[in-house]
């Protein structure tokens, strides 16, 4: 008999027999694919000592485990081949910021900085940017008619500098205008760094103050003698508010007007940014009026800074007129608060640690107060020194026969840090070197006269350039924009950028000048900026202060400033 078969022939050939367990082995089927007949074997003993073990760990699968002791092992072996008797030295750079570094980068720079003749014009051609609705224009909402019946009178303390005391001026007006008060010219704070014992009257025109503002504050120059009765003649004795600083107008409202209903005399002291910028229209026009309009400083100033400008127009006839001006902020003071650290060795220290004595008692020295000169530098804080200012304004396309005014006190170590400002520009002017001796003297002694007289040759240069803020240049801008169409025409350079360019002993003329253009050109695109709640109408007058000119045509009632 015949067996029968399962699977049906078909043509197809038969399944292949299974294969054997000796060839399904790994090691084996290695064996046969990497040695063929044609290829030799390990032949060292070294190569058949390590295919042997290398053959254990795949059998066994314990690559994994061993692979750790093998690695370590051939780093033991090479350790074992190098030698020790030379150990490399590390060189660590200083942490950014912690070393002044500018006198390098300008020795470097110097020789491309000095060739550069691409610069055409720059101070004629720098404001390129235009608003797109067209520009600003002043224009106060003018009151008319009588006013109502005074609620009582407001005395305030002015503390702080120059435009310190304006913006408290400023916002005095707004609040008595509000409460319906009859403000009391302003008393100025006698204050231990400024130490200037001006009056109002010596700084501002009060006569032209109180016309200006006539049909909407009343302003006397003192208090009635039938109220100071009351009081037996004496401010000590007047109820004086403590308010908090940037109270709402609300609180003024809610709080202050029923004192001054009941006592018709209060006083607030001190006043500096004692009112929120955040305020409603009434508010933000009354303090419109007094600081474009209503303040204006007082004939001998006024004429004194009119006679620099002039003199300064002079000196850029090569330019049209035209000239910069620097607020420059490194004086002791400024240099000794901002815990800075230059290249003046242990000199400059101690002479930083007498001036922070002098005017901030303790304040430096409290235990467990650290002071990071570097993390200081890098976050744009520190006063940039003339040699900076310099070179920043080379890079940002300026000549040497660019003519710039100075706005400044009196700089530290000025013989040493100026000189490379000068060599770069040997146009520069102060109010020192404009003015002689006999004319300045009436001004000399007093800190907030001589800032007023740069305040005014500022004003009315084509350039301004603020390198440390304050209030100087807070109050600046906005005046500038209130003038020149909205536009602040002012650079802002970015002192967090600046001081990392500054820091960087690699950089190239080309690649530094690049970036100081650009920065020039951010500072033009920023030069017109509508106020935001926060903001200060100081700062940015459009919209409060100023109106469009079409807007202007279509209300009869917004009359331009002059």
């Amino acid at each position: 008999m015949h067996a029968k078969i399962r699977i049906p022939s078909s043509g197809h050939s038969s399944p292949s027999p299974p294969q054997s367990p000796l060839s399904r082995s790994p090691r084996l089927r290695r064996k046969q694919g990497r040695f063929t007949p044609g290829q030799p074997g390990p032949k060292t003993a070294a190569q058949r000592v390590a295919w042997l073990i290398l053959s254990l760990l795949l059998r066994r699968q314990g690559i994994f485990l061993f692979a750790p002791l093998l690695y370590i092992s051939g780093m033991l072996f090479y350790m074992g081949t190098v030698s020790f008797d030379v150990v490399p030295v590390i060189h660590r750079r200083a942490a950014p910021g912690s070393v002044y570094r500018s006198p390098q980068l300008y020795a470097k720079l110097k020789p491309e900085l000095e060739s550069d003749n691409s610069s055409v014009d720059a101070i004629s051609t720098i404001w390129k940017h235009s608003y797109k609705a067209g520009e600003w224009r002043p224009c106060i909402n003018m009151s008319s008619g009588g006013l109502p019946e005074s609620n009582g009178y407001i005395f305030i303390e002015a503390n702080g500098g120059l435009n310190q005391q304006r913006g408290s001026i400023c916002n005095a007006v707004a609040v008595a205008g509000y409460l319906n008060a009859t403000l009391v010219i302003p008393h100025f704070h006698f204050h231990s760094i400024w130490r200037d014992p001006s009056k109002f009257g010596d700084i501002f025109d009060e006569d032209y103050f109180v016309k200006t503002l006539e049909t909407d504050v009343r302003v006397v120059d003192k208090i009635p003698g039938y109220i100071m009765e009351r009081f037996d003649y004496n401010m000590s004795n007047v109820y004086n508010f403590r308010i908090k600083a940037w109270s709402s107008i609300q609180f003024y409202r809610d709080t202050v007007l029923p004192k001054l209903l009941e006592e018709k005399l209060i006083r607030i002291s001190p006043f500096a940014n004692r009112l929120s910028f955040d305020a409603p229209p009434a508010v933000q026009r009354l303090r419109c009026l007094a600081n474009y309009q209503a303040l204006r400083f007082s004939n001998p100033i006024l004429t004194m800074g009119e006679t620099l400008v002039t003199r300064m127009k002079e000196r850029s006839a090569k330019n049209g007129g035209k000239y910069i001006s620097v607020h420059l902020r490194f004086e002791e003071d400024m240099v000794a608060f901002s815990c800075c650290v230059y290249d003046g060795g242990d000199s400059e220290k101690r002479d930083m640690d007498a001036a922070r004595e002098r005017g901030w008692k303790g304040k430096f020295t409290k235990p467990g107060r650290v002071i990071s000169p570097g993390a200081i530098r890098v976050n744009g804080k520190c006063p940039l020194t003339p040699l900076e200012v310099g070179l920043m304004l080379r890079g940002m396309g300026f000549d040497k026969n660019t003519a710039i005014f100075l706005a400044s006190g009196k700089i530290y170590n000025s013989e040493r840090y100026m000189a490379p400002l000068l060599e770069m520009f040997p146009l520069l002017q102060t109010k020192e070197m404009l003015a002689s001796a006999e004319e300045l003297a009436p001004f000399q002694n007093y800190s907030t006269r001589m800032a007023a007289i740069d305040y005014t040759v500022c004003l009315h240069s084509e350039v301004f350039v603020t390198t440390q803020g304050g209030n100087f240049p807070h109050f600046l801008l906005g005046h500038r924009r209130f003038l020149y169409g909205g536009h602040s025409r002012t650079i802002k350079p970015d002192k967090r950028k600046l001081a990392l360019i500054f820091d960087n002993p690699n950089i190239g003329w080309r690649s530094f000048k690049r970036q100081m253009l650009s920065m020039r050109s951010h500072s033009d695109s920023k030069g017109i900026e509508l106020k935001r709640p926060n903001d200060s109408p100081y700062s940015f007058p459009c919209p409060d202060c100023m109106c469009r000119p079409n807007r202007r045509a279509e209300d009869p009632k917004l009359s331009s400033a002059t």
